[in-house]
């Protein structure tokens, strides 16, 4: 049984880490009854009228649990981990849901704050029926998390920050190497080739596949025959992971979950 985890607004501007950090250290952490499938980084929109700290990014983490998993100690794991690693300026929110509960209602939610500003109330009617947590502050997390939810069901949106052993693949590789790493690569050209097995992906350090029709796929762009590169690369940043020291002890359940 696959269940979406969404986290966002775990940080400050000068938080050690950012939200796709922290998720990643959630999940090292988990237990090997649960397999973790992957964590896909959104972006949320900059616009003036939403509150957001350096990037409006949240993040989703999708875990295979056993059909009779016990969802309350993940949920617990999550909560107490958001609880010691958030900013103690930042205001995070949890997202839960099963699979099979992600409805059309939360996805055309999700779709909608990658455009427009949505409001706490707005991220509760669409979540009514799954797991929805304002952990501290003034909870506009839940928004971000209930969206990182609803993109990654979707399927169409979104970078995948963990996948498999995608930390794993190093820096010289060929099209093939993904392909058994799980991953998809598709040429961005105007007039694109077929990336082929035995073509080789140059400046390969930074490996981070797109959200597309569900599946991680690398996009690239060909820089001679037979020879690739990532369409896009890594923007800079510094983050260490540190308990944050003054613990939130607000929790908002705002469902009844």
């Amino acid at each position: 049984m696959l269940i979406y985890m969404g986290f966002d607004d775990t940080d400050d501007k000068n938080a050690p880490i950012g939200t796709g950090r922290l998720v990643r250290e959630f999940v090292y952490g988990l237990e090997t009854d649960y397999l973790v499938i992957g964590i896909v980084r959104h972006q949320l929109p900059r616009l003036e009228d939403i509150p957001y700290t350096s990037n409006n990014s949240s993040a989703c983490a999708i875990i295979d649990i056993s059909n009779d998993g016990n969802l309350a100690v993940l949920r617990d794991q999550a909560t107490a981990h958001l609880k010691k690693y958030c900013a103690p300026g930042s205001d995070p929110g949890l997202c839960i849901a099963r699979e099979t509960e992600v409805n059309n209602e939360i996805i055309e939610f999700s779709k909608n704050v990658t455009g427009h500003r949505q409001t706490q109330k707005d991220a509760m009617h669409a979540a009514r029926n799954i797991e929805l947590y304002g952990l501290g502050g003034t909870n506009d997390g839940i928004i971000g998390a209930t969206a990182a939810v609803g993109l990654t069901a979707y399927g169409w949106c979104g970078r995948f920050i963990e996948y498999g052993r995608l930390r794993d693949l190093g820096t010289s590789l060929h099209v093939q190497d993904l392909h058994e790493a799980g991953i998809d690569v598709i040429s961005t050209d105007r007039d694109p080739l077929v990336p082929l097995p035995g073509d080789e992906i140059r400046n390969a350090s930074w490996i981070r596949p797109s959200l597309w029709a569900g599946r991680p796929v690398l996009q690239v762009k060909r820089i001679d025959y037979g020879i690739w590169e990532p369409a896009h690369g890594k923007r800079k940043k510094g983050h260490n992971l540190q308990p944050n020291s003054s613990e939130k002890s607000s929790v908002l359940p705002c469902n009844g979950q």
